[in-house]
């Protein structure tokens, strides 16, 4: 059965200095549990609101990982999943550049460590699953096209 309604979920490949922060999934996420990923999360209660994927964006990396980004976001692409518990979900990708902070894994519920890795490391790493790896591709030619 095809649901009629999803759970939005966000992700930002934030970038600092040529490299992309990664977290490592806990072992008790319902979703790629232990795999490696960006910082995101799902879009909650905000009612009628503007910019509410953006929004949502911020705070899930402020909140997981305790960094800020920059205002601009450029978006990459979206996708469907079912997770392992059978929910429907649409996820929305963006790529966000570095402003300030310390990258830590702040929630260890959701995540256990934190790292900084190149393209080509994230591309020989096993644990970044494909559909990570799609959205690094795309992430690296936006990044390209605009001298980041």
């Amino acid at each position: 059965m095809i649901a009629d309604r999803y759970i939005v979920n966000v992700e930002g490949l934030v970038l600092r200095e040529g490299r992309y922060l990664m977290a490592t999934r806990s072992p008790d996420e319902d979703h790629a549990p232990g795999g490696l990923a960006p910082p995101g999360g799902k879009v909650e209660g905000a009612g009628a609101a503007d910019d509410i994927l953006e929004d949502t964006l911020r705070r899930e990396i402020r909140e997981e990982v305790g960094l800020e980004v920059h205002d601009e976001m450029v978006y990459l692409e979206s996708k469907s999943f079912v997770t392992d518990d059978g929910d429907p979900v649409v996820d929305v990708v963006f790529l966000c550049r570095y402003r300030s902070g310390t990258a830590a894994a702040l929630d260890p519920a959701e995540l256990i460590a934190v790292r900084w890795m190149t393209a080509d490391e994230m591309r020989a790493d096993a644990q970044v699953p494909p559909w990570t790896r799609r959205s690094l591709e795309l992430a690296e030619r936006a990044r390209r096209a605009r001298g980041w």
